[in-house]
């Protein structure tokens, strides 16, 4: 079992920065992926960012590749992400996820899909204004 926290949310301007950590229970952290979703009113979820649980993989929607960075520190048990250049369709309800590996290869086709993952947090919220 893992519990996610996620924090860092906040309102910024349009062009500005903002860093969400989502913090997780359980000594076996380390070994799930993990993935950034968001939600705006009215939309589906829709996939952000992962990384392995190794850190050396990482995906990212085309839609914020070059602005966002996912990251992980395993010995703190909290996974990371850096927005930079933030744009109002930013705004939206962020959820950190965590995905209990499975065999088989794990590529973007599996780490963007909101079934693959196992536990979610209770989201935080990112307002950018223009």
């Amino acid at each position: 079992q893992v519990q996610l926290v996620e924090s860092g949310g906040g309102l910024v301007q349009a062009g500005g920065s903002l860093r969400l950590s989502c913090a997780a229970s359980g000594r076996t952290f380390s070994k799930y992926h993990m993935g950034w979703f968001r939600q705006a009113p009215g939309k589906e979820r829709e996939f952000v960012a992962a990384i392995i649980w190794t850190g050396t993989t990482t995906y990212y929607a085309d839609s914020v590749k070059g602005r966002f960075t996912i990251s992980r520190d395993n010995a703190k048990n909290t996974v990371y992400l850096q927005m930079n250049s933030l744009k109002p369709e930013d705004t939206a309800v962020y959820y950190c996820a965590a995905d209990n590996p499975r065999p088989g290869l794990w590529v973007v086709a599996r780490a963007a899909v909101v079934d693959e993952y196992d536990y979610w947090g209770q989201g935080t919220q990112v307002t950018v204004s223009s």
